[in-house]
């Protein structure tokens, strides 16, 4: 087996209720239940809710040996945040921060898109899903290769109108709710919240954007190819 196939069967084997336990469920509970004076304080209470994402992504990076640049993001905003409340900054920055980082990601794939280097097709179309050699064949017999790069650029921005949404929706939702002062235990109850509250109103819909997308590549390929899906897929 390859370095290559290790690499992806690790990242297979990551649970993604663990991660939305670790990163969401428990620092959000911790945040609005147990940082009040008469538990761990709002400090402490902070600390202890950011270590359960931070550890989670330490060990994320461990285990797969390398850190991308999307995870990387979503590290420094967990210790932004923290950041934020420990130095008792105002919360308007907290607003920023948390539609910064999908505005980043998305500006990212819309420049991928306008250098002609999509992401989305680093992402999506790798050789260990895909047999990309029949692919790119069937598309050159049939005389569709610019046909498809351009459908999938285009697709590369609906990629990065979903990060749009993601960072109006994290701006709207932290202006929202997180109203009291940082470093306050209302501001942890109400950050709580927020972080509880961005999992359905923000990631779900993400997700589905994201699912249409794919199945809006999939569809393209299997027209201009003229393959069916299953024969585009590597059994192995």
């Amino acid at each position: 087996m390859t370095n290559d196939n290790q690499a992806i069967n690790k990242r297979k084997k990551n649970n993604p209720l663990i991660e939305i336990v670790f990163n969401i469920i428990i620092p959000s509970v911790i945040l609005m239940k147990f940082s009040g004076p008469e538990y761990l304080g709002s400090v402490i209470g902070l600390i202890v809710a950011l270590i359960f994402p931070i550890s989670y992504g330490i060990y994320d990076f461990i285990k797969a040996g390398s850190l991308n640049f999307i995870s990387l993001l979503g590290f420094l905003s967990t210790l932004l945040t923290g950041g934020i409340a420990l130095f008792e900054l105002n919360v308007e920055w907290l607003a920023i921060k948390e539609a910064a980082i999908p505005a980043i990601i998305g500006f990212t794939v819309l420049m991928s898109g306008f250098f002609g280097k999509p992401l989305l097709a680093k992402l999506l179309l790798n050789s260990l899903l895909f047999k990309l050699d029949t692919i790119y064949d069937a598309l050159d017999e049939r005389g569709n290769t610019q046909s498809f790069k351009r459908k999938i650029t285009n697709a590369n921005y609906l990629l990065a109108l979903t990060f749009v949404f993601s960072s109006t929706m994290n701006y709207l939702l932290a202006k929202w709710i997180v109203t009291s002062p940082a470093g306050s235990v209302e501001f942890n109850e109400q950050l709580g919240e927020m972080t509880l509250l961005s999992y359905p109103v923000i990631a779900i819909p993400s997700m589905i954007m994201l699912i249409g997308i794919f199945i809006y590549v999939i569809k393209v390929l299997t027209k201009l190819t003229g393959m069916k899906f299953e024969d585009m897929v590597n059994a192995e």
